[in-house]
C-alpha cells in the first residue's frame, strides 16, 4: 500500500465523520429557517461525499488494477 493511499484512508473517514456531524448541527439548526444552517447542511454533505469518494479510490487502489475475464 502507498503512501497516497494510507493518506487517503486516514483523511477519507475523518472527512465523512466531519460532513455528518455538520449535518446533524445543520438539521438541529434550522434548515428553512436559517441560511447560515443551510450552508452548514451543503458543506456537511459535501464534505461526507468527499469523504467517501477518497475512501472507495484508495480501496480501489490498494486492491491492484481491474481485469477482465478472459473468454466469453
Amino acid at each position: 500500500m502507498g503512501t497516497g493511499t494510507l493518506i487517503f484512508m486516514i483523511v477519507g473517514p475523518i472527512a465523512i465523520l466531519v460532513g455528518v456531524a455538520m449535518m446533524i448541527v445543520a438539521i438541529r439548526g434550522g434548515v428553512g429557517e436559517n441560511p447560515k444552517s443551510t450552508a452548514m447542511l451543503i458543506a456537511g454533505m459535501m464534505a461526507a461525499a468527499f469523504g467517501t469518494l477518497l475512501t472507495a479510490f484508495a480501496i480501489g487502489n490498494a486492491a491492484g488494477p481491474a481485469t477482465l475475464p478472459q473468454g466469453a
